[in-house]
Parts: structure tokens; sequence; C-alpha cells
């Protein structure tokens, strides 16, 4: 089938494309955008954010605006996190549920601004693969609610700086207070002349900063990180070190370790559900009765399994003690900072605890040995 045809839809590029291609790096379709894999050796680049710090483009997530007197309200009805207590400048981990409880994404949430007329501005993260899923649901349950959810994807390039020489990088280029910027806020600065949202998050362990930037500005503003960054050691890095960055950190990926098959409690996440929170939200009574089964039947536990030797486990595969299959692994990789391979899975909860013996993966028909460990591998030092 050739890519002319007309039936297999051209992946989105971002408006770094055309760097991305001058560095090198090797290109993948990702939840339909063009996106950098790695532009040398993931391996480096990994190690790069764990040591120094690393550049990614990011422009694959999904925006969407929410505005209103009645904004705070729709998002508390809408996902399962008490969203009207976030703070102006505060951002909150959060997941969109479906009235049976299952898991339609995870999400972070920014509370921008808040007006003297009582109007509030929220902006809404959602993953690529589910951007226009949370953006149908969100449409969907304003109904009745004096709010507009707006579509912004096209609105935003997001540029992220990662690692532990991040905040004296960006320092060099904004006076906006990082000093004074938590962990999961967010501020309005310029940033080497380009006006953005600064935000302190990410996906990688480390400590650094995801920025929020017009399109036309992406280019301008990774320029001039890329040569604030030269003498600390800064890399351009793909979405393959992300992945093994995520994993040592523990943090979840949806349509791995969350699906629509779990709920908040099955994935370990149930703390993010708050029911005190005021009125009904989508999903309240299925995840109560979720709470009360996982209270009473413990389900299985997400735990992290380090390898005695030296093959991979990958997502989907078995998780075996004497012949029995106890779990399944969610995600699975080489650890560049442990140097053996590891993995998440989700293990019957008699068989997580760290330390549990006779552990092992079904490789191939070859139950490999795994030791079974805390989450996460790998915690900064602050």
């Amino acid at each position: 089938m050739s890519s002319s045809d007309p039936s297999v839809p051209v992946p989105r590029r971002t408006a770094l494309d055309a760097l991305h291609r001058s560095l090198g790096a090797t290109m993948t379709d990702f939840a339909g955008w063009d996106m950098p894999l790695r532009y040398g050796s993931e391996r480096d680049e990994h190690l790069a954010v764990r040591t120094r710090a690393g550049l990614f483009d990011l422009s694959h997530m999904g925006e969407i605006t929410v505005t209103g007197p009645d904004a705070a309200a729709l998002l508390n009805f809408a996902l399962v996190g008490n969203i009207g207590s976030v703070g102006v400048g505060r951002a909150r981990y959060t997941m969109i549920c479906r009235a049976d409880g299952g898991i339609l994404d995870d999400l972070i949430v920014y509370r921008l601004a808040e007006t003297e007329a009582g109007s509030s501005h929220f902006m809404v993260v959602a993953n690529a693969s589910n951007a226009q899923t949370v953006l149908d649901a969100l449409t969907e349950r304003a109904e009745g609610f004096d709010a507009e959810v707006r579509d912004d994807r096209d609105a935003y390039s997001l540029i992220a700086v990662q690692g532990p020489e991040s905040p004296g990088i960006l320092k060099s280029l904004t006076d906006a207070d990082l000093d004074g910027l938590k962990y999961y806020a967010g501020l309005p600065g310029t940033v080497a002349g380009v006006p953005a949202l600064i935000a302190r998050t990410g996906y990688t362990g480390e400590d650094g900063f995801e920025l929020f930037v017009a399109p036309g500005d992406a280019v301008r503003l990774w320029e001039a990180l890329t040569e604030a960054g030269a003498g600390a050691g800064l890399v351009p890095c793909g979405l393959s070190c992300r992945d093994t960055l995520r994993l040592e950190a523990g943090m979840p990926l949806y349509g791995h370790e969350l699906t629509t098959s779990l709920t908040p409690f099955d994935a370990g996440l149930g703390r993010v559900v708050k029911f005190e929170k005021e009125g009904d939200f989508v999903g309240r009574e299925a995840l109560a009765k979720a709470a009360e089964r996982a209270a009473e039947n413990p389900p299985r536990v997400l735990v992290g399994l380090v390898a005695e030797g030296r093959r991979v486990p990958r997502a989907g595969y078995q998780v075996v003690i004497g012949g029995t299959v106890v779990g399944e692994v969610t995600s699975g990789a080489p650890s560049p900072t442990l140097g053996r391979p590891i993995a998440m899975a989700y293990v019957d909860a008699a068989h997580s605890a760290p330390g549990t013996a006779g552990v092992g993966v079904d490789i191939r028909g070859t139950h490999e040995p795994y030791e079974v460990v805390a989450l996460p591998f790998y915690k900064r030092r602050k």
C-alpha cells in the first residue's frame, strides 16, 4: 500500500519537525504524530536526563481549555478528582473514568486564572492517544454547565527540559521566579523572549519543567534552550528514553498500566478518587463499589520486577510461580540506571511483597528468574 493512499492517515507533524530531522532523529508514528524516537543512543539520552539534562518535544500531548463560571463544577463532575480545590497556578494529577469506573485517561489539570466576575480558566492535558476521547467526553459532560470546552491542541507546542541541570539552564533564559515554583505548579512567564506557561511537571522522575508556547515560537525556544544548555550537557531526547525514564520512576503509562478494563482502585491509584467532594461525578457509584471490592478482596498489585538475567520482559508476558500464572507484565525494558532489565507487572496480592521468592517471567517458554521490588525502581535525591 503506497503512502499516497488516501485511506492511510498522514501522521501529524509538530512545529519542530524539520529541526528534529536536521538533528538526525529517528522518527516514529506515535498516536498519529510523527515523533522523534531517538537522536543517537537512547541509553546516552536516558543517562543525560538522570545526570545532566534532556530536551523533549512533547507537542503531541492534548491540551483542552475549560472556561466559564461553572468550569470547576464541570471538571468536578467529569473527573474523579476534586478540581474545585486546586488553587490558581497549581496543577493536579487526576483521571477521567467511564460510568462503569474504567479509566479513559490520566490527566494533569492546571488552574490558570480566576476573573473578578467568577469565571475560571483551566487547562486539561491529556495523553496524545486519548486526546479526542477526553475532548468528546468533556464536551458531552458539559451539558447543563455554564462552561466552554475548547480543543486547544493546535494552539500549543510543548517543550520539556528535564534533569538536575534544568533549573540552572532555564534560569539563564527567564526572570520568572523558578525557586518559588513548586512541583505541580505553573506560572506565566517569558523564556528567551517567548511567552510561555512554565510548569514544574514532568514524566522522568527528575526535576524539570514543561513549557507551553505558541507553535510559531517553538523553534526559537528549542534553539535558545539548546544553546543555554550546551555547557551543562543538555542533549535532545526522544520518546524511547522518555519511556525508560518513566518506567524507572514507576510512573504508569496509559494502554499499559492503565486501561478502560481497570478502575483507579485496580491500578493501585484509588487515592486520586475523591468521594468527599460535593455533588455527583461520572463513575461515582461504580467506583464506590470498586473501592469496597478492593478493601475486601485486594486486586492484583502493581509491582516492580528486576531481572536476575539479561532477557527483557515485554507487555503481556506472564508472571509465574512454580508453574502457576500469578500476574502479567505491563511494561518492560532494559534499565540504563540499574544495568538490568526491569518491568512493572500486576501480580496477585499474595505474591506482591518485595522479596517474594520463586517469581519468574515466561519469556518464550522459559521461566526467567525475577526479583519482586517496591516501586519506583529509581528515586532522585532531593
